[in-house]
């Protein structure tokens, strides 16, 4: 059951950052593979700054500033 959560939380993650970031989503493979590499560079970045997130709303956060801000350094590095 935990695979089908961390599944769920990269879909919802890489579309919510599909939509912030290009105003569309990616499929759902695309989704979920954006949202799972985001969920990595979140707690990264949330872990540098100090910042603690608990249960499945604070994993959807992480995850979706993750792959914000991975979505962001592929735009830059594709100029």
């Amino acid at each position: 059951m935990n695979i089908l959560i961390f599944l769920l939380i990269g879909a919802i993650a890489g579309w919510l950052a599909g939509k912030i970031m290009t105003g569309g989503g990616f499929g759902i493979i695309g989704n979920i593979a954006v949202g799972i590499v985001g969920a990595i560079v979140g707690g990264f970045v949330f872990g540098l700054v100090g910042i603690k997130s608990a249960g499945f709303i604070g994993s959807i956060i992480t995850s979706t500033v993750g792959a914000v801000l991975l979505l962001y350094i592929v735009k830059i590095v594709k100029k």
